[in-house]
């Protein structure tokens, strides 16, 4: 007989056509507003939140995506954008009828979560941002300078690893890379008047030592009206227990998954 935790991780999965594209999803637990995990760049959900679902699972309805080209989801003949991914996930909601969610984006998801909210607000119900930015000044030092000069060689095997283990494709992994490193290599601000327009209750989420700045998750937190700011000891991800980033026998991201809970019952 299966345990109660086992019953809350249990998942359905399945692929939604949307806008172009085959997008794989999972789907754990039952609640009437589901939330929606968005992963970083290079990444799947497992090696995003593979670790960190165990602690959110009392949550309710949780459900993971996968972004274009990323993992199990298939390519489109474009450009990756945030504007795009946030289309793309409100688009598995819609084919999935569910009328309103909560969405926490980790990295670039956090960036895609920040234009789900400024593009489509009436789905949302909250949003919480994890070590995430707007602004290319948000980063830390040296981040954009490197990024020309990246290659495949550079990219941390555990992202890898979790990538081939999905989908088993070595030219994917290179489209996915190429795709990713543009696109931070193009990055644009998201125009400060936009950000100040979300109106969902907002958690800001960053580490103390993380690749976005501190400060930038304050000044997110002060333009988004309303909403609350945590800083966690920790590097990128690591309070979260990301694959590349986790601490063995660290209790940091069980203190993160009371507050996102805490959060979200509130």
């Amino acid at each position: 007989m299966e345990t109660l935790d086992q019953q809350k991780l249990a998942k359905r999965t399945g692929y939604a056509p949307v806008n172009g594209i085959n997008m794989y999803y999972e789907l754990y637990g039952k609640g009437e507003i589901p939330l929606v995990l968005i992963h970083g760049g290079g990444s799947t959900i497992q090696s995003s939140f593979g670790e960190f679902l165990p602690l959110i699972a009392d949550y309710g309805k949780i459900i993971g995506v996968e972004l274009q080209a990323h993992g199990r989801t298939s390519d489109r003949n474009a450009p990756e954008s945030f504007e795009q991914d946030a289309d793309d996930v409100v688009g598995l909601l819609e084919y999935l009828n569910i009328p309103k969610a909560n969405f926490l984006g980790f990295s670039n998801g956090g960036t895609t979560t920040m234009q789900i909210a400024i593009r489509h607000p009436q789905i949302v119900n909250k949003i919480i941002i994890v070590s995430a930015a707007f602004k290319r000044e948000g980063f830390i030092s040296g981040f954009f300078e490197n990024m020309p000069h990246a290659t495949i060689d550079n990219m941390p095997q555990p992202l890898k690893d979790a990538f081939l283990d999905v989908a088993s494709n070595e030219s994917g992994l290179h489209i996915m890379f190429r795709k990713d490193k543009e696109r931070m290599i193009n990055f644009k601000d998201i125009p400060d008047q936009l950000v100040q327009s979300i109106s969902a209750p907002a958690l800001i989420i960053t580490g103390d030592q993380d690749v976005t700045t501190v400060d930038h998750a304050v000044l997110i937190s002060q333009m988004v009206k309303g909403s609350k700011l945590l800083v966690v000891p920790g590097t990128h991800g690591s309070f979260i227990g990301e694959v590349c980033s986790i601490v063995k026998g660290s209790k940091i991201p069980e203190a993160t998954a009371t507050v996102i809970l805490e959060f979200l019952r509130s």
